[in-house]
């Protein structure tokens, strides 16, 4: 097994990334092409299929692993819905890229692929329990528990990023009204100040009184979300990913004092708030580490 490998797949957008990952978590190949517009499940599957000939060429691969921007089935089978991608509904993503290739799939949403991987190699592996924010587009959520990935009977848990925080704020693609997603991503970033994240932490590296103002009120607005999702799932660990992490020096002291205030301290005892470590390999890793749990999975049986 030292010399085999499966891929990770981390399907997005705008790009679609895919990994040679062995059994130890070590990466041995990382290539990203551009997903095809429109990005219809068809299209994407045939360039899926493509990447893999010159990313497989030595035949090393065992198993896929893919993560999608939607919930998957608890089966790791179907992607359900992908909200901002053409025609994904009830897509049998496993059954097809099994046909053309012939090896064993699995998939699921990114944002569990990315706390998959954080909680193996990156900032969570030294807690049992911990949960994710991915603050990107929108925001997506993970949920570890005793270094388990927990996903519902459904396969739709974990959605922290679409919680209630303003029962009268903005709508949201989910059906929700005022979610944590309509205060915290990108989207209401540029709502809200009409300026990118990045501009707005240069800013702030800058000194400027009105962006340092913003992230102070951005860091409350997180705290509050995620006092919900603590106060449930009391984990010893919060990680923090996505684009916008990257001024996480500028909110996370608000974000903190905002749980501190909030969250009585029986649930938040010992409570650490950490960046992400894994960048944008994050999701190939967790959806690597799904295909090798698959495997053992069927080993076992």
């Amino acid at each position: 097994m030292d010399n085999l490998e499966v891929i990770g797949i981390d399907l997005g957008g705008t790009a679609i990334k895919l990994g040679r990952v062995l059994k130890d978590g070590t990466c041995r190949e990382f290539i990203t092409i551009a997903t095809p517009q429109p990005a219809m499940p068809e299209a994407v599957v045939e360039a899926i299929i493509a990447a893999l000939e010159q990313l497989n060429s030595e035949r090393k691969c065992i198993a896929l692993g893919v993560g999608m921007p939607g919930p998957a089935d608890a089966e790791g089978r179907i992607a359900k819905i992908a909200i901002n991608l053409p025609g994904w509904y009830d897509v049998p993503l496993a059954d097809w890229l099994e046909k053309e290739t012939g090896l064993p799939t699995i998939i699921a949403n990114d944002a569990n692929c990315a706390g998959l991987g954080e909680a193996w190699l990156g900032a969570g592996r030294r807690f049992r329990n911990m949960i994710l924010l991915t603050l990107g587009t929108g925001v997506g959520g993970a949920v570890i528990l005793d270094r388990k990935l927990f996903i519902g009977h459904r396969g739709a848990a974990g959605e922290l990023g679409l919680i209630t925080l303003n029962p009268d704020g903005p709508p949201c693609n989910s059906g929700n009204q005022g979610s944590l997603e309509q205060y915290v991503s990108v989207r209401a970033i540029r709502r809200i100040t009409g300026k990118e994240p990045a501009e707005l932490g240069k800013l702030a590296k800058d000194g400027d009184k009105e962006a340092l103002a913003f992230w102070e009120e951005y860091g409350r607005w997180l705290g509050a979300g995620l006092a919900s999702s603590i106060y449930i799932l009391s984990p010893e660990a919060v990680v923090i990913g996505g684009g916008v992490s990257a001024s996480a020096e500028f909110f996370f002291p608000a974000t903190l004092a905002e749980i501190e205030r909030r969250v009585m301290p029986t649930s938040r005892v010992g409570l650490e708030l950490l960046t992400a470590q894994l960048g944008n390999q994050a999701g190939i890793i967790g959806a690597a580490k799904l295909a090798w749990q698959m495997l053992e999975g069927r080993a076992n049986n």
